[in-house]
């Protein structure tokens, strides 16, 4: 039974036309190897019985012929999204107990469409990190290992309990958000596939917000036809969401022809940073030969701003979150200290949000309203929007040349240990999001592809970056890479 949790989203969904298993079957199979798992940390809620209803759904749909592509496909949803009834906390302390009465529109879109939620997913607290360490739940952990080492590694962050859970077949496939590269990264440390759609392409009604400008929602799939079929799904434009684009979509499955003859792929030569490991840059190297191999032409491109999106990040994205993280003070819903006498109203925000807040997501709170106070807004937070603008023009310059996707690292390591990186430097931890930042701050679609194995067999991956809207595009060319690539190493089972 256990090898039908192994399944891709379109062998499962082929099988299933086929009537050579049923969503049944293969929901129940993911159900037993995520009761064996909880060594990884991945699943945070688990919910058997709704999932077993749903499978059950599913198949009588497929019956009846009529089932969209992910109808029966048992998923994991990252904590982040409002599920209707189940439990919603974005792993903070401060939500415990949330349970809300609606349900996100990307959620909702997929049980429309048929999927099985299996439960929710582990992740940085609030989105706040690269290595998901700042869980309220505790630690999601990678299922690779170095060789014979038995150190626990992260599986990224902030959507490492997603990436753990599909890296390790515990589902097929999972919902991500990415607000700096937290679907791109964590793909990468695990050996999968992540999309960071166009911005605007998913909506974001009933994702817990972090930084509302840059927040995107995209699928974590075993390979790139799943996450075009998964894609299709989620997308879409909402009228409950006004950053939501209402904007034909394309079918994306249809547009893998792997065929990239012609087409122009820019190398951006500011990527190549100051001590990038060597096997970082000899990938990269191989990944730009695969293309060319493939029939497309390479070309040097200069992204002058790229030294600056850092800094510009980590001014947007905290002030985004002291302003979104202002709703969460013990009033309405959630987490509320236990007063003392005499306690007021202010001593009840203070002490619920000090107990509730883990410590990264005080520091971007702090930061976040420190640069948008009234002395140091224009100093810091207008200026780095100046900043962004700058990035996203270097992007449109590039592709008004007539380049079509754009050949990146996507992290500038393979997966660290767990506890290696949180208690030293922060600043340590930001430089994860070197090669996924820009992405976010130019609005752009971005994918993470596994392309190859470290010299401790740790996977690493190369990221494409495409034009707006154009993920049918940018999915063709993830997938003439990942053919190219032919990686199908699987971590070995230790837990």
């Amino acid at each position: 039974m256990s090898e039908l949790s192994k399944l891709t989203i379109s062998a499962a969904r082929d099988a299933m036309r086929a009537g050579d298993v049923t969503s049944a079957e293969i929901t129940e199979a993911c159900l037993t190897e995520i009761e064996a798992a909880d060594a990884l940390g991945a699943f945070v809620h688990k919910t058997p019985e709704i999932a077993l209803a749903q499978a059950k759904a599913a198949d009588a749909r497929i019956k009846a012929g009529d089932a969209p592509a992910m109808c029966g496909i048992p998923l994991g949803i990252k904590d982040l999204f409002c599920t209707r009834g189940v439990p919603s906390q974005a792993a903070s302390r401060i939500l415990e107990g949330f349970r809300p009465e609606y349900e996100s529109t990307v959620s909702q879109n997929l049980w429309d469409n048929g999927a099985v939620m299996l439960g929710k997913l582990n992740m940085d607290e609030f989105a706040m990190g690269s290595s998901n360490e700042t869980s309220a739940y505790g630690n999601a952990v990678n299922p690779w290992r170095r060789g014979n080492d038995d150190t626990a590694l992260t599986p990224g962050g902030s959507s490492g309990g997603s990436a753990s859970a599909v890296a390790a077949d515990l589902c097929l496939a999972a919902t991500g958000t990415d607000t700096g590269g937290s679907i791109r990264q964590p793909a990468a440390f695990v050996g999968i596939t992540g999309l960071k759609p166009t911005y605007g392409r998913c909506s974001r009604w009933g994702v817990v917000a972090f930084a509302s400008s840059l927040d995107q929602a995209g699928p974590m799939t075993k390979t790139v036809r799943d996450a075009a079929i998964m894609l299709q799904a989620m997308a879409g434009h909402d009228p409950k969401d006004s950053t939501s684009a209402k904007l034909p979509l394309p079918d994306f499955e249809a547009a893998l022809t792997g065929d990239i003859r012609g087409k122009k792929i820019g190398i951006p030569r500011e990527y190549r940073m100051d001590g990038m490991p060597q096997e970082i840059e000899s990938l990269w190297h191989q990944g730009a030969e695969m293309m060319r191999d493939a029939g497309a032409e390479i070309v040097d491109i200069s992204l002058p701003h790229t030294k600056y999106a850092l800094p510009a990040y980590y001014v947007i994205a905290p002030a985004e979150a002291s302003s979104n993280l202002a709703r969460y003070d013990g009033v309405r819903y959630g987490h509320r200290a236990t007063l003392a006498q005499g306690d007021g109203i202010t001593q009840m925000y203070e002490k619920t949000r000090a107990q509730g807040f883990g410590h990264e997501v005080q520091r971007r709170v702090m930061i976040g309203t420190y640069v948008l106070s009234a002395g140091f807004y224009d100093a810091y937070y207008n200026r780095a929007r100046k900043v962004r603008t700058l990035i996203k023009k270097d992007f449109d310059d590039v592709f008004a040349t007539g380049i079509d996707a754009i050949l990146t690292p996507a992290t500038p390591s393979a997966a660290f240990g767990l506890g290696e990186m949180a208690e030293a430097d922060p600043v340590q931890m930001y430089l994860n999001d070197v090669f996924t930042v820009t992405v976010n701050l130019a609005g752009l679609p971005g994918i993470a592809v596994p392309a190859g194995l470290d010299k401790s067999g740790l996977p690493l991956g190369l990221q494409l970056i495409g034009r707006p809207w154009q993920e049918d595009a940018l999915l063709n060319t993830a997938y003439a890479l990942e053919t190219a690539a032919g990686f199908v190493s699987k971590p070995v089972k230790w837990w």
